[in-house]
């Protein structure tokens, strides 16, 4: 705050420290010099007040962004199905392209929360798609099957957008995840909700 309140005092400042009290006796005829001079004043002041709402300016633009960003990522709602392994799924859209191929890379897009909402993991915040090799327990078994299908859940296609809710059993079951140092990402015996967007087949 302290900050910018300085920076917005500062053309003003500015303006006087350009501008200090005449000594002059006060006279109706001015002359071309002194004009030009006010004039030239008033640009520099103009100036200092563009550039200070400019620099003011900058982190609001930037929190603005960051919500905005946050807001474009979440996936519509739609009303899950549960299969016998307890992986719930449902298609926000369904894809036109290939099936995912048993063990083949493939990149996806995707935004990893926690029950309660809160983003653990994103792809979108790296600004590029998870290369990841499918159907061969290379990843946790939630993904697995809700991404390349059995089991009651059919495959994703490629441009498909699908919302998974992974149970413990078939995330990061009775341990914590993604430790480092002490402190872990994931809490044990997580239920996970994943927003899966199926980009392409790794070439």
């Amino acid at each position: 705050m302290a900050v910018s309140s300085l920076l917005v005092a500062a053309p003003k400042l500015y303006c006087l420290l350009q501008n200090p009290k005449s000594n002059h006796s006060s006279s109706l005829n001015f002359s071309v010099k002194t004009i030009s001079a006010a004039k030239n004043r008033l640009f520099d002041c103009g100036m200092g007040l563009l550039l200070a709402s400019m620099v003011v300016g900058s982190p609001m633009e930037a929190n603005a962004t960051r919500i905005e960003y946050y807001a474009t990522v979440g996936e519509p709602l739609c009303e899950l199905n549960f299969v016998r392994s307890g992986l719930g799924y449902c298609d926000v859209a369904v894809g036109s392209g290939n099936e995912a191929p048993y063990n083949e890379l493939i990149n996806i897009h995707y935004t990893a929360r926690f029950e309660d909402g809160a983003v653990f993991d994103s792809s979108y915040k790296r600004g590029r798609p998870l290369t990841m090799r499918i159907g061969v327990g290379k990843v946790i078994k939630g993904l697995d099957q809700g991404i390349f299908g059995g089991e009651g859940v059919p495959p994703m296609l490629v441009g498909g957008k699908r919302k998974l809710q992974i149970p413990p059993e078939l995330a990061y079951g009775p341990e914590p995840a993604g430790c480092f140092s002490g402190d872990c990402n994931i809490p044990a015996n997580a239920t996970l909700l994943y927003d899966v967007n199926f980009v392409g087949i790794y070439k």
